[in-house]
């Protein structure tokens, strides 16, 4: 199956097979991608408009990791939570290495960061394939490449101060984090079928 940027489209069901336990997983991993999305923008927005909320705002998108690791450590362990944790900081931090030479115009440090980032990327999709048989290393692949991609147009145009297609293309970000969380969700309740066919709530 080609998982291209567009050729996949992940429809999220609320049937019968969604118990109260899967709803709870799914509204806390919706949640951190979203999370993830808006303070993205926010550290962007505040890196380019050298905002003084930028080293708190910053330190908030960097909470988003453990966040997640909190919500994966009960079902994978906290060594596998912290490590996911560690993936998805590095994300973050490079994406910002990035900003920050693209505004400086230092075309050969941005190079070199967005190289990183997409190497960054393949490991995740790698570490997810690796710890749950029903995540599909090309479909993350796919999902994070088309992710970065996004962002770095998101980012291009904030800097160039094309406000309208930066806020059309955040627009297309979201929908994507979105079904990252759905692919996670489905992924997590067929790996850990007791747990999730449980009508009561799993996370306490």
């Amino acid at each position: 199956m080609n998982y291209g940027p567009i050729s996949f489209i992940h429809r999220q069901s609320y049937s019968a097979a969604w118990t109260p336990s899967k709803v709870e997983l799914n509204q806390k991993l919706r949640a951190l991608w979203e999370q993830h999305v808006y303070w993205t923008r926010l550290t962007v927005n505040s890196i380019v408009g050298r905002l003084p909320d930028e080293n708190v705002t910053t330190a908030r998108l960097l909470r988003n990791p453990s966040d997640f690791a909190a919500v994966l450590g009960p079902l994978y362990g906290s060594r596998i939570a912290a490590q996911f944790a560690q993936l998805l900081r590095e994300h973050l931090t490079i994406a910002a290495e990035l900003v920050k030479a693209l505004q400086a115009g230092n075309t050969v440090a941005a190079q070199a960061a967005q190289k990183r980032w997409f190497r960054n990327a393949d490991a995740i999709a790698e570490f997810l394939s690796n710890i749950n048989p029903f995540w599909s290393r090309a479909q993350w692949t796919a999902m994070m490449h088309e992710h970065l991609n996004l962002l770095s147009s998101e980012v291009a145009a904030r800097i160039a101060g094309n406000y309208e297609e930066n806020v059309a293309t955040n627009d297309r970000v979201e929908p994507r984090a979105l079904m990252m969380a759905d692919v996670m969700t489905s992924g997590i309740a067929e790996q850990f079928p007791t747990v999730f066919s449980a009508s009561r709530a799993w996370y306490y």
